[in-house]
Parts: C-alpha cells; structure tokens; sequence
C-alpha cells in the first residue's frame, strides 16, 4: 500500500502583482429620528485636498512623512534626505520613493511600513505604497541645512 505521490511543479517566467486592496468609502446616508446634530451639519463642509504635483495633499504627506525620527539620529527622516520622491497621484494615490542610510540600517524592516502607515493615515490618501531603492545610495550630501545644523555639521 506504498503508493508514489508527486507533486506537480510549473515553471513560470514572472508572477504579475496581485491588486492592492481598496477600501470604498461609503456615502449611505439614514434618516434621523432626533434634529440634534444640526447644528454640527449646518456648516460648509470641507473639500479633501486635491492630489498631483505641488498640490496641498502633497505638502500635507511630506509634513506628515517629517513627523518620522531616524531612531539613532535626532533628525526626521524628511530633513535627513532619506525621501527620495512624494508622488501623488489625482485619485489620491501616494507613492513614497526612499532609502536607508545603509542597507544593514536596524530599521530596514520597519521604517518603510511607518512611511507607509504615517502616509495613509493622511486624509485625501487612498493608497500608499512605498519603494525602497539603493540607487542613488545615500550620503550625508542629501541632508537639509537643518538636518546639518542640529547635528552640528555647519
């Protein structure tokens, strides 16, 4: 009663990447039995900022993104030269192009999924994604002249 089992095994050129998961916002409006927030909706309400290049959605992510401290170095990683490129797509899309002082950083697990996190948690985002590149590798030539005066540099 010793039977063979095999295993099937296909080869494959490239994988395509499975969609991003989205999460729609709902818009469903109920009726209320009690007027006592009316005076709360009676206001203007707020416009998301709109997203492309240069736009307040784009300062609002690079403000968000100088909220994140290099853990070893005083300084937020905005300032320290680490974010390469912010793009921020008309639909509200963000793509976070960044790097790591080095690529045995303590941090190279982390850090990118707190860019990510600290950029979705922006309102007008709807994705995030964050790409971790090496070329153009790091060098303290990419530090602010803030980030080279706190860390007494100038």
């Amino acid at each position: 009663m010793n039977e063979e089992r095999r295993i099937e095994i296909e080869e494959v050129d490239s994988v395509l990447t499975p969609p991003r998961a989205r999460v729609e916002s709902v818009t469903e409006t109920f009726e209320r039995k009690r007027d006592y927030l009316a005076g709360f909706f009676s206001g203007e309400p707020q416009d998301e900022p709109a997203g492309g290049a240069g736009s307040d959605l784009q300062a609002t992510v690079v403000e968000a993104l100088k909220s994140i401290y290099d853990p070893e170095i005083p300084v937020d990683i905005y300032e320290l030269g680490l974010i390469y490129d912010v793009a921020i797509s008309e639909d509200g899309d963000a793509l976070v192009t960044m790097t790591l002082t080095t690529p045995h950083c303590p941090v190279a697990e982390s850090l990118p999924q707190e860019v990510e996190l600290r950029v979705l948690s922006v309102p007008g985002i709807r994705d995030a994604e964050v790409k971790l590149v090496w070329d153009p590798p790091w060098d303290p030539s990419r530090m602010s002249d803030e980030a080279r005066l706190e860390l007494g540099m100038l």
